[in-house]
């Protein structure tokens, strides 16, 4: 079961799966946490709490869900961005794209995505997948606390 104040932020430009997604999660019961943009830029807007999502909160999501096929700034970019960034760069990513090319899963995992999950084309099977993707990343996994600061 995901965690109360779990959030995940889905960066997703495809209504159908935008559409899909919504539907997994509100038949798993956590609709209200998932949180849905539809470009790079306004992904990076909600985690850096400018224009529209200026004041939403302190709190980061549990989980970015990232395609990256996005228009503008595609998710590759999103991705650099998160993980250079030291305000966000513990913020888990999983890249949720329709992409299984191997040079798009070596850039992503060479950029610092925490998993790469190919979008399952038929719906039991994408449901299935997100579902577990989300009770794990925003329900199992313990996310770094803001607070906590990690020296060497």
């Amino acid at each position: 079961m995901m965690n109360e104040q779990a959030r995940i932020l889905l960066a997703e430009d495809d209504p159908a799966d935008v559409e899909l997604a919504l539907s997994v999660m509100q038949s798993a019961g956590s609709a209200q946490c998932i949180e849905v943009v539809n470009d790079g830029e306004s992904a990076l807007d909600y985690l850096h709490r400018r224009r529209k999502w200026r004041g939403r909160g302190a709190s980061q999501p549990a989980l970015v869900l990232l395609d990256l096929k996005m228009p503008g700034i595609g998710g590759i970019e999103v991705l650099r961005s998160i993980k250079s960034d030291v305000r966000t760069r513990c913020i888990p990513v999983v890249i949720f794209t329709s992409s299984g090319e191997r040079r798009d899963v070596a850039l992503c995992y060479e950029n610092g995505a925490n998993a790469y999950v190919v979008k399952p084309v038929e719906f039991p099977s994408f449901a299935e997948t997100l579902q577990s993707i989300s009770q794990f990343w925003a329900g199992v996994n313990v996310p770094p606390m803001r607070s906590v600061r990690v020296t060497r």
